[in-house]
């Protein structure tokens, strides 16, 4: 052989052992940081379809440069506006430009006609006539937009104050607040105006807040720090006063209701009969143990009628308003736990029971919508299964309940007009996203997207679901398990329990990687097991499974989180002296918890935004799942964290937002006081300019700090 043949042989040795391993670090590639948390500079998702919406029963798709309707029964695509069409006409009408129409909302099936937001703008274009139809141009400082458009009326507020097509509302002093969500978005409230059916009267929230004892919160990026008071009730203290207006913008005058005083009331759940002369809430008690469903007048403001009552020895927590049966005016559904599990039932005005439409040991998660000709109702539930919300249709004359999807994993759906079909995107555990479009009397499906794996190409973890038993030996409880990619079970991994285990919060579900968050996928890829628990007092699986923590919160949640943990010693790969802890809010008031209460077992602990004193808490959550300090002291006493300061042994990371204005940072700083008395020693980071948790570009950060924490210490 000669030199040439030989040089040509190692160059291709070389060459093929170059590409070897080029091909063995692609294989190997794990995701960062980056990569996983939003915000991150590559964060990754799976693909959706923006903007999809119903226009009548003609689906709608919206992307940079083109509205497409589709027929829902063939799956034809046509374009019905472009943006080089509506930036015409807004260039035309001096009113700006449009850079995408994600964000476009279609009107009435009966119109062509589009809604178009820019900032400080509402813009109404008809396609037909390619014109602009109406506008609304909003003054600086508008919020809370609340726009109306068979009757094109807009509501909005600046500072504290209601406005109507920029006719002024209400003219109320400081400490007063109108127009905007009260009782600090308890009880389903997420907003402060409610147009009736016609958009002819407008009911809106006016809140009292001059009595409530302030909280200073510091704005620290000021020259010299400037003070962001925020009004906080706290537990067991004097809360705000909230009544309800209804305004009349063609008389330009409003009335308020006559519910007597509304001290320690709280009135929630407001919705409009169809003919628009009365209207709906819910009152429900300071105690939080009696609602009453009323109806007033929308002429008079007075009480018409007391047509529901509901009672709980423990609490009562109303969080849908009625909703009228759109073929029969004089029924409503309402949805109530009376029996253990949200379910709906079926009234007439006259507040008589006509029948339960589900029951069951599952709960009713949302109405979907209705089908009129068909008089059905489209709802989802946890019916297959607590981890799981699928879509059935309920015939409401024989209660026939049907199946609408394919029985896995998570779906959320929007009805059509008609209720003929659904939009419904889900995940399953291995299906990031899919979005098809379903007949609900035939069950004819058409796939809109089959979102591909995020992840593609990179070195992800394994991700297992099971259950174990409570403290009570008796409730299942379901946990996610996610072990590193290249995991040997012949090794001791460290692990650390991600846990929130409060109400409302389901960290374990059927949906796509069982729900694990993108830092318990990175920590796997670091070679920790990361382990998750829905302990008892988690959401979705029933009235009793949750209040069973009533009067004192973390002490039943904590028990069943140590079983999670004797669960993972008896594992052969779990390294039982290195379990750490991490949660943030209801998850970092846990996370300290259980460093303090069995500091035997944990050995490193994050606690992020942590309640360490409910008394420190808000009254409307507080006192619902603890009553107020004066008439529950033990419970108070129990779960102060800060009576157990003494018992820290591992090391202890607290990180707080300084502008937390849910659990403030009182909590935090209070507890620092107490270890310091106690001569034990946690560590403390703070976030300036962030609320109750961190967002945007700083969230990669707060991460990486979590991860050094676990990665020197456990």
């Amino acid at each position: 052989m000669n030199v040439k043949t030989i040089s040509k042989g190692v160059t291709a040795f070389v060459m093929l052992n170059l590409f070897t391993m080029n091909l063995m670090s692609q294989e190997m590639k794990k995701p960062t940081l980056d990569d996983l948390i939003p915000g991150g500079e590559t964060y990754r998702t799976a693909e959706n379809l923006q903007g999809l919406q119903w226009w009548g029963d003609t689906a709608i798709k919206t992307d940079i440069e083109e509205v497409t309707a589709i027929n829902p029964k063939t799956g034809k695509e046509s374009v019905l506006i472009t943006r080089a069409a509506i930036n015409d006409a807004l260039a035309g009408a001096k009113l700006g430009k449009l850079s995408h129409l994600y964000n476009v909302k279609l009107l009435s099936p009966d119109k062509k006609q589009v809604l178009v937001t820019l900032p400080g703008k509402y813009i109404v274009y008809d396609w037909e006539a390619d014109k602009i139809a109406s506008k609304h141009i909003l003054p600086q400082g508008a919020a809370n937009t609340d726009y109306h458009a068979a009757s094109n009326h807009m509501a909005y507020t600046i500072a504290n104050n209601l406005f109507v097509d920029d006719k002024p509302v209400t003219d109320e002093p400081e400490g007063i607040v109108c127009g905007q969500s009260v009782h600090r978005n308890e009880f389903g409230i997420s907003k402060g105006t409610f147009w009736s059916p016609e958009g002819d009267l407008l009911a809106f929230y006016r809140m009292d807040e001059s009595m409530v004892t302030q909280y200073p919160l510091v704005d620290i990026t000021a020259r010299v720090g400037e003070l962001n008071p925020v009004h906080y009730p706290m537990a067991g203290m004097t809360s705000h006063k909230v009544t309800v207006g209804i305004y009349n913008p063609a008389t330009g005058k409003s009335i308020y209701l006559n519910a007597g005083d509304p001290t320690d009331r709280y009135f929630t759940n407001i919705s409009w009969a169809p003919d628009g002369k009365s209207f709906y809430l819910i009152e429900l008690n300071r105690d939080q143990n009696h609602a009453k469903l009323c109806q007033y007048s929308a002429e008079t403001g007075e009480l018409m009628a007391t047509l529901i009552e509901e009672t709980h020895p423990k609490y009562v927590e109303p969080q849908q308003p009625i909703l009228f049966l759109p073929w029969n005016s004089s029924q409503f559904i309402y949805q109530s736990q009376r029996d253990g599990y949200n379910h709906l039932y079926l009234y007439n005005t006259d507040g008589k029971l006509i029948k339960p439409l589900t029951d069951g040991d599952w709960l009713v998660k949302s109405i979907l919508g209705f089908n009129a000709g068909k008089k059905e109702i489209i709802v989802s539930s946890t019916e297959a299964s607590p981890l799981q919300s699928n879509l059935y249709k309920i015939n409401v004359t024989n209660g026939k309940r049907t199946p609408l999807d394919n029985g896995q994993g998570v779906h959320n759906g929007t009805a059509s007009a008609s209720g003929n079909y659904i939009i419904d995107t889900y995940s399953t555990p291995d299906i990031p996203r899919n979005i098809d479009l379903i007949a609900t009397q035939n069950g004819k499906n058409i796939r809109l997207l089959t979102a591909n794996n995020p992840f593609e190409g990179l070195t992800m973890p394994s991700i297992e679901t099971g259950t174990i038993k409570a403290a009570d030996g008796k409730t299942d409880l379901y946990y996610r398990l996610v072990k590193p990619a290249d995991f040997d079970p012949n090794k001791k991994h460290p692990t650390i329990v991600y846990v929130y285990g409060g109400p409302h919060a389901q960290m374990v579900t059927g949906g796509w990687q069982n729900a694990a968050r993108g830092w318990d996928l990175y920590m796997a890829t670091k070679g920790y097991i990361m382990f998750t628990l829905d302990n008892r007092g988690s959401d979705n699986r029933g009235l009793e499974f949750e209040n069973v923590t009533f009067r004192h919160l973390g002490i039943e949640e904590g028990k069943d989180q140590v079983k999670g943990v004797e669960f993972l010693k008896s594992l052969p790969y779990v390294d039982g002296n290195r379990i750490g802890v991490h949660g943030w809010s209801f998850g970092g008031h846990m996370t300290t918890a259980l460093m303090l209460r069995y500091p035997e077992i944990f050995k490193v602990g994050v606690a992020g935004g942590p309640a360490i004193d409910w008394g420190y808490y808000e009254v409307m959550y507080g006192e619902r799942y603890m009553d107020t300090p004066q008439t529950n002291p033990e419970g108070y006493e129990q779960c102060n964290l800060k009576n157990l300061a003494g018992q820290l042994k591992g090391h202890l990371l607290i990180i707080h937002d300084d502008h937390d204005d849910t659990c403030v940072p009182q909590h935090t700083l209070s507890f620092m006081k107490a270890c310091i008395d106690a001569r034990t020693y946690p560590d403390l980071f703070i976030y300036p300019g962030h609320k109750h948790n961190v967002a945007g570009r700083d969230r990669v950060h707060l991460h990486e700090k979590i991860t050094r924490y676990f990665e020197d210490y456990l």
